[in-house]
């Protein structure tokens, strides 16, 4: 039974955004704890407005123990609409999914969110009229269909001061200009060339304004399909090769129109594969890689692990842990990816081979591909405005639809499929293997996935360019009103202030070191990394880019393929990877130069900050990564501190380029799942011991023991 503690007689007001406006609300609302099995939790009221769902109680307005990593937009106890995943009522002890219109109305309210919280709300002590408005209302706003224009977005961005930039050194590809530098960066501008031919969307309305293609392809080429068919240029390695996406042609067609496609085809492949100087390979993801739906299947499956509402739940499951992560593919599907990635960037660096991805759209699994191949080959892609800008050419201005595949419309559930956030997960595996290569922290692509539901950034709510183009007028050319001027999210400084944003950069990062102009002539080579097969005694040629590589190895791989029109994939032999991966893997590490993930085994791990983050019961509190980090920040800010004395001493002022170092109070008493879960209340076991509590009772004595030691030590400290 609950224990009925008086309601708090304190009003509380919602703290709203501008454009935000209060529809529905209910007091003496029961906010369970969920972390524990016992009933306990705390009186509030339940709000529900054009943005959010958010619980209300005395603590709210109180600036008391306020967490170091703390969101300026949505708080701990709020939920944005486009984050409700599933609403749960229970009536009679029995849990129903509320959709549409309710006959009857529950006494207890789950809302599953697509973050992975759970929040339990009991409405026995509600009134009755306010139980009907409250319930229904938060449905309809969260569940059912919208148009665009009814977002939250557009409220926000017609009544918000215009007072940010946010661009924050964030290359946003929207002008010629961007990709032309790009081009030049990456030294892509001999064989290919940014092209206007789509000024006006007459090409096509997917499309961006403004995008790279090879030389040789002519602006008739380009619209005569629209678009389709034409290899779009990504990126260029180092040693000139490139990496390219293509849009497919639809595969029912009438034999007159698919001999036309392929004559076509054929031509476009003759202006980049021009044997044996210039080979092309061919990749067809949709048969090389998983369907949208089995990602979204597998994803739906695997977030169902970490949507747990009790502790007993939790120990339940714990004893099947492995069957259950198996059973759901998701890590395989991401193994899977990995392992393509380091394909196509076998072809680009050892084959000196263009690799040309194909998809229906090439706005999905295009977009996850072409993106790690940059995280793993570019270093520049490493750091955070790189990262960013990686994110906007290839996913934002590239043209993934974000608003189908996140739902945020809740359309249709058919288009739905979890591709950012498996791009996410990926690169995930990469900054945890390799974490002095990336500029930016786990925290940082944690709170970017969350990021992906909150509609006040207009990021990651949009399909195309296009789309986005045509509704930043404002409501029509009658009205002559002021184009809508939307945030983008790279400007983390709307979410988080200067303190916060401090978790999102790695102080560990092993930042490029500025070539020493003395040194010239004595150093060998600039990186550890040797990337070809053994060299020869041949001399390496000067001009090949960042690593050094073996001419007649070029020369016998050259003359050794069939030569063709193009490289199927097909055609490359099945121990070509093993011999790679193993290669590189027997070799120091270059944080600057090529990063390939370790993918055997074990090696695919899970992403317990952001999947583990809301269960107490799966941290370690004291203990993980964070416990180490804590001693480095500790021994860096310590180093700082020296610096700047140093310096007052010659009269300098230290550097403006160190990042700050947060402070990390109670370090020994973190959670392992810091800065999300803070000095958390250690679960209880559950009163229903499992089969295998009885074998941990052992164990338990020790931690108690452990527990005791570190308590000790800081009293003694």
């Amino acid at each position: 039974e609950i224990h009925i503690k008086e309601p708090i007689e304190k009003e509380v007001n919602p703290h709203l955004l501008p454009g935000e406006l209060l529809l529905c609300e209910a007091s003496t609302v029961y906010k369970y704890i969920q972390e524990d099995g016992s009933n306990r939790g705390t009186y509030g009221k339940l709000v529900c407005t054009n943005f959010k769902i958010a619980f209300l109680d005395d603590d709210s307005t109180s600036d008391d123990n306020e967490p170091q990593f703390k969101n300026k937009i949505v708080g701990e106890n709020d939920i944005t609409l486009q984050c409700v995943d599933q609403i749960y009522g229970v009536y009679d002890e029995k849990k129903k999914l509320l959709t549409g219109q309710l006959r009857k109305y529950p006494e207890k309210l789950i809302i599953y969110c697509k973050d992975l919280r759970v929040f339990n709300f009991c409405l026995r002590y509600t009134k009755e009229e306010e139980v009907k408005r409250i319930v229904s209302g938060i449905v309809h706003h969260s569940q059912t269909p919208k148009l665009l224009k009814r977002l939250f977005l557009f409220s926000y961005a017609s009544a918000a001061p215009n007072n940010t930039d946010g661009r924050n050194q964030t290359v946003m590809f929207d002008t010629l200009e961007d990709w032309r530098d790009e081009l030049e960066r990456t030294k892509g501008n001999v064989k290919y060339k940014a092209v206007t031919t789509n000024e006006g969307y007459r090409v096509s309305e997917k499309l961006p304004l403004y995008f790279v293609v090879p030389i040789c392809v002519s602006e008739e080429s380009i619209l005569k399909y629209e678009g389709r068919g034409i290899p779009i240029w990504c990126w260029s390695c180092h040693n000139g090769a490139a990496l390219l996406k293509m849009s497919a042609f639809p595969k029912e067609q009438d034999d007159s129109a698919s001999q036309m496609q392929k004559a076509f085809l054929d031509g476009i492949y003759k202006t980049i594969s021009k044997p044996p100087y210039e080979l092309l390979k061919t990749d067809d993801l949709s048969s090389s890689l998983p369907s949208l739906q089995d990602i979204q299947t597998a994803y739906t499956r695997f977030k169902q692990l970490f949507l747990i509402d009790n502790s007993t739940d939790f120990w339940a499951t714990d004893v099947k842990w492995f069957s259950l992560l198996e059973s759901t593919n998701w890590l395989e599907i991401i193994r899977r990816v990995l392992r393509k990635a380091i394909e196509v960037a076998e072809c680009l660096e050892r084959q000196h081979t263009n690799v040309l991805l194909i998809e229906e759209s090439a706005t999905d699994l295009c977009c996850v591909i072409s993106s790690l191949v940059q995280v793993m080959m570019d270093s520049y892609s490493r750091t955070k405005s790189g990262f960013q800008s990686l994110i906007q050419k290839e996913w934002v201005v590239g043209g993934h639809g974000f608003l189908d595949r996140c739902n945020h419309l809740h359309k249709s559930d058919k288009e739905e499929a979890p591709v950012f956030l498996l791009l996410l997960n990926c690169v995930w595996q990469l900054v945890q293997q390799y974490p002095p290569a990336f500029e930016f922290t786990e925290t940082y692509l944690t709170v970017l996935s969350d990021s992906l539901y909150v509609p006040i950034f207009s990021t990651f709510f949009f399909n195309s360019q296009h789309q986005k183009d045509t509704n930043t007028r404002g409501e029509g050319l009658k009205t002559q009103s002021s184009p809508f001027r939307f945030l983008t999210v790279w400007d983390w400084s709307v979410q988080f202030d200067p303190k916060a944003q401090a978790f999102l950069n790695n102080p560990l990062y092993a930042e490029k070191p500025k070539p020493d102009k003395s040194q010239r002539k004595t150093t060998r080579f600039k990186h550890q990394r040797q990337l070809s097969l053994p060299l020869t005694q041949t001399k390496s040629s000067t001009k090949r880019g960042f690593f050094r590589e073996e001419t007649d190895h070029l020369i016998k791989n050259i003359l050794g393929k069939r030569i063709g029109k193009f490289i199927n994939s097909s055609d490359e032999p099945s121990n070509s990877f093993r011999e790679f991966y193993d290669s590189w893997h027997s070799k120091p590490i270059d944080y600057h130069g090529l990063l390939l993930p370790c993918i055997d085994g074990p090696e695919i791990k899970v992403w317990a900050q952001r999947y583990l983050r809301w269960i107490p019961e799966a941290q370690l509190h004291g203990g993980g990564t964070i416990a180490t980090t804590a001693k480095i920040l500790d021994l860096m800010e310590e180093v700082q501190s020296l610096q700047v004395k140093m310096d007052e001493e010659h009269s300098q002022a230290i550097s403006g380029d160190v990042h700050s170092v947060p402070l990390l109070r109670n370090s020994a008493r973190l959670s392992s799942l810091f800065p999300f879960a803070l000095l958390q209340r250690q679960s209880i076991k559950p009163a229903l011991p499992t089969s295998t509590w009885k074998d941990l009772e052992d164990e338990e004595d020790l931690v108690k023991r452990d527990d005791e030691f570190v308590d000790l030590c800081g009293d003694m400290l």
